[in-house]
């Protein structure tokens, strides 16, 4: 996907300017072009040599270089990537980004550009969630500026909280996003995915044993196909993909509140193993065994996310896709439930224990729609995501 592609990554100040090393490195085994630009700041924590060296290019540091500014080199430079990174992205550059300031060669180039920008910031904790620093991410949103990142974590300064510059693969992931002219680029998509935890007091819940891990792949691919996606997910065992706008949440009822907050999309993946029932009498302190019996826990019915998402007067996706997990009588149970629950498609599949697909990494569905059963044959995780995905680019895509 990157193959070919010229990106002009700029390099500021800060410890984590060391993965920028690695980002050159990742970008240039994807078949990218990479001009790097090197601040001073920078240049205090990576040497113009290595960049240089792993970017196979000349390093830029100076405005005022009397060879390349003869032939206008800012302008040039500013104009010829397919993409300006800036990575890392410190407060004080963003702060001239947001202020339209131009007093080095990379903010002068980030002035005078005409292509997009990505930006990965990293900074201490408190220097990102001052207001000053809040102001300026406002305003650079606004001015159509793109983020990735940043991560929470372990600060160098031994700190801990956002502020981390997001990986090297999250930056390429957000940089394949970006330049992706896939069939669903600027459509917006909606996934849910994994479990739900249902408390029965502050230390117990009820749950299930999806991983999460086919939700983050039909999530992943869409990305991969340029779609805008939103991925809505339970405490999942597996992370969010790179690229998506990720909203986790516990119950189902913040799941529902979730999925109704993110539309309208044009398609909707309802790949979540949402919870049938929750604990209506839930205990604000842990439940003791205190020899007078079983507790009596009483049970309350959860929202049905699919069916509402269905069944949606207005702002219905056009494309409403759901999932059976079942063990037994698969596709006649799968089929039964997509006309009760008014989705225009569901995957179905086998989670008996045998199967080893509850959890695991492999899938055998069933595509069911109104044209009637589709059998897949056991593949990948990863596999069964992009064929679906393929799917739902081609229906949206004939209207």
């Amino acid at each position: 996907m990157l193959s070919g592609k010229h990106i002009l990554l700029i390099i500021s100040g800060g410890i984590a300017a060391y993965k920028s090393l690695d980002l050159i490195r990742r970008l240039r085994e994807r078949g990218c072009r990479v001009t790097p630009v090197l601040t001073k700041g920078g240049a205090a924590f990576v040497t113009p040599l290595s960049v240089s060296a792993l970017a196979g290019a000349k390093v830029h540091e100076h405005l005022l270089d009397l060879t390349a500014e003869a032939e206008m080199g800012h302008i040039e430079l500013s104009r010829a990537a397919d993409l300006i990174v800036v990575a890392p992205a410190t407060a004080d550059l963003m702060a001239k980004m947001a202020g339209g300031q131009a007093d080095d060669l990379a903010s002068t180039l980030l002035l005078a550009t005409d292509k997009r920008v990505l930006i990965a910031p990293a900074m201490n904790v408190r220097m990102w969630t001052h207001t000053a620093t809040q102001r300026n991410i406002a305003r650079l949103k606004d001015d159509g500026i793109l983020f990735v990142g940043p991560n929470e974590g372990d600060m160098a300064c031994g700190e801990y909280g956002p502020g981390r510059m997001a990986e090297p693969l999250e930056i390429v992931a957000a940089i394949e996003k970006v330049l992706a002219d896939g069939p669903l680029k600027g459509r917006h998509v909606l996934v849910t995915s994994g479990p739900t935890h249902e408390p029965i007091d502050p230390v117990r819940y009820i749950a299930n044993r999806s991983s999460g891990a086919q939700g983050a792949a039909i999530a992943a691919a869409l990305v991969q196909l340029g779609a805008d996606v939103t991925f809505v997910t339970g405490p999942a065992t597996v992370a969010a993909p790179a690229g998506v706008r990720a909203v986790r949440v516990e119950t189902a009822q913040e799941m529902h509140d979730a999925v109704m907050a993110a539309l309208p999309a044009e398609a909707a993946v309802m790949a979540a193993a949402v919870a049938d029932w929750r604990v209506a009498s839930r205990s604000d302190q842990k439940i003791k065994k205190d020899g007078k019996g079983l507790p009596n826990l009483s049970f309350a019915e959860n929202p049905d996310i699919l069916a509402e998402v269905s069944k949606l007067k207005t702002g219905r996706p056009a494309l409403v896709v759901g999932f059976a997990a079942e063990t037994e009588n698969v596709a006649a149970n799968a089929a039964a439930k997509r006309k009760r629950k008014g989705c225009d498609w569901i995957v179905a599949n086998d989670v008996s224990p045998e199967t080893g697909i509850m959890g695991g990494a492999e899938n055998a569905v069933t595509l069911i729609s109104e044209g009637g059963a589709e059998d897949w044959p056991r593949m990948g995780k990863g596999d069964v995501a992009r064929k679906l995905a393929a799917r739902i680019a081609e229906t949206l895509l004939k209207g």
